[in-house]
């Protein structure tokens, strides 16, 4: 594991950061605040950690999947309980309450849709060279 930091992916780890809190405080849905939100943490993760590490993308994207898999198993658990936690609103919003399957199908998108990103290149969209 090599540090490097990659200031394209610091930018989209900003970005993205950034969307999610705007989707936690003004959006309240059935659909964009809990699924949209839950395949974007995703591709947070994965921005973090390729903003600072020489790691080959499909082992962050995998690694970003099976975090997001292991706190969704962690709630199915009731880990906030367990920890004393469950008075702790930022504990309940960070990690999590109650276990989905349909948030992880939204992990999965999320890891589909890094894979995808990665393969058409999405930095080369904004590296183009003007003549």
């Amino acid at each position: 594991m090599m540090f490097r930091f990659h200031k394209k992916y610091f930018a989209l780890t900003i970005l993205v950061f950034l969307i999610e809190v705007c989707i936690a405080m003004y959006i309240d849905d059935a659909i964009i605040r809990p699924y949209f939100g839950d395949t974007l943490v995703v591709l947070l993760l994965y921005y973090g950690v390729r903003s600072f590490f020489g790691i080959h993308p499909k082992t962050v994207a995998i690694g970003a999947l099976l975090f997001c898999y292991l706190v969704e198993i962690m709630q199915y658990f009731q880990i906030v309980t367990i920890l004393g936690l469950q008075e702790s609103k930022l504990a309940r919003i960070i990690i999590g309450s109650s276990f989905s399957w349909f948030d992880m199908i939204a992990y999965t998108l999320g890891f589909i849709l890094i894979l995808w990103l990665e393969k058409i290149n999405v930095f080369s969209m904004f590296s183009a060279k003007h003549s």
